[in-house]
């Protein structure tokens, strides 16, 4: 495993060290003394979450506030997504940043996302089955979310507006400047 630092804060890439053969593949998806050992982060994951949808299918941007806010760990073991994170901690030096990254099956590659982060992802592939780990349980009252093509962010999902399919929720969403008053961890 090797852990490798993006453009945000406490925010990781996570390399596995995939070993194959006839057989086929194996690889260990988290170690918690060694991601402790690379990061410093001591975490405990309480509740895996897994997702099927289809091309176009954009989940995002959510986060949980105060004491329910969750680190979360993600990968997808089918097809491929854009995954997209915004670091929403009002004193991070990397506060209203953005980072994405192509999670796919074939490249084995994940993501850790800190508490304070806004995630969310859009499905590239016909279908994707996306995985993910939280430190924290997840909690109705302390969820938020801001709108997927907020004008203030800017985020590139790499699909026409017109192939974005959101549930009803996600479509109506408040602004990033409306609610970023509200952010509290």
């Amino acid at each position: 495993m090797k852990v490798e630092q993006t453009i945000l804060n406490d925010c990781f890439i996570i390399h596995d060290n995939v070993i194959t053969d006839q057989r086929g593949y194996f690889f260990e998806s988290f170690n918690q003394q060694k991601f402790h050992q690379q990061t410093g982060l001591n975490i405990s994951f309480v509740q895996d979450n897994q997702s099927k949808s289809t091309k176009g299918v954009l989940r995002g941007m959510h986060y949980q506030l105060g004491e329910y806010s969750q680190a979360k760990l993600v990968r997808v073991i089918e097809g491929a997504v854009l995954d997209i994170v915004v670091d929403i901690r009002p004193n991070s030096s990397t506060f209203g940043k953005s980072f994405s990254l192509e999670l796919t099956a074939n490249n084995n590659k994940q993501l850790f996302v800190p508490r304070g982060f806004a995630h969310g992802f859009v499905v590239l592939s016909d279908t994707a089955t996306f995985f993910y780990k939280c430190d924290n349980f997840y909690h109705k009252a302390a969820e938020g979310g801001f709108i997927y093509n907020d004008a203030t962010l800017n985020l590139n999902w790499q699909l026409p507006t017109s192939a974005i399919i959101l549930s009803e929720k996600d479509s109506v969403l408040p602004s990033f400047e409306e609610i970023k008053h509200t952010f509290k961890f």
